[in-house]
């Protein structure tokens, strides 16, 4: 249990503030305070904001399915392994994606499943690939990339429906039988 309430606290500490306000070791249910035991002594000297993180992270963690759990731990993992500045360049990542408008949102987590869909090799591949990269090849991937979606947004909708089919089958044809299985299925939910 001792693993679960280091990374509650941890995850307070990397998130942006809530305003709240103090609450009493008391106020916790028991099954908070069961979760939150090692944090008694000190509860008094967090600020509210940290209090409310711990008590919501408590409370999220109680519901989660033990796959969730593991989910949680292997983050937490790759946290700590991050030195600080890689922690700082996640938090200000992160800053920026929780600003973008919410369809840009789904656009990225799209293609973040996308990429997850990867047989573990591929993802291996392609992140080798970008490490191996200079800055200036980066920077002109990224131009490259910048490019493709100002041609997007000029298209036509007939351009663009068949611009992505063409897309589609192209990707189809390189995918694994898993993974068009997967695609199927994502494919049915979001038509529901």
């Amino acid at each position: 249990m001792k693993t679960p309430i280091i990374m509650l606290f941890t995850l307070v500490m990397i998130s942006v503030s809530m305003p709240g306000h103090a609450l009493q070791w008391s106020e916790l249910t028991a099954d908070e305070q069961r979760v939150l035991n090692q944090f008694e002594k000190q509860w008094s000297t967090l600020t509210p904001d940290q209090q409310n993180k711990l008590k919501q992270g408590a409370t999220r963690w109680q519901t989660m399915s033990p796959e969730q759990k593991e989910q949680v731990e292997h983050r937490f993992s790759r946290w700590q392994k991050m030195t600080p500045a890689q922690r700082e360049q996640f938090r200000e990542r992160y800053q920026r994606f929780k600003q973008l408008p919410p369809e840009q949102q789904e656009r990225i987590r799209q293609r973040m499943n996308r990429f997850r869909d990867l047989p573990p090799e591929r993802r291996k591949a392609l992140r080798q690939k970008w490490q191996k990269m200079t800055p200036e090849e980066r920077a002109a991937f990224q131009s490259r990339m910048k490019n493709y979606r100002e041609q997007w947004n000029s298209m036509s909708p007939e351009e663009k429906a068949a611009a992505k089919e063409r897309m589609r089958r192209d990707r189809r044809q390189q995918m694994t039988p898993e993974q068009k299985g997967r695609a199927g299925e994502r494919s049915v939910q979001q038509r529901n």
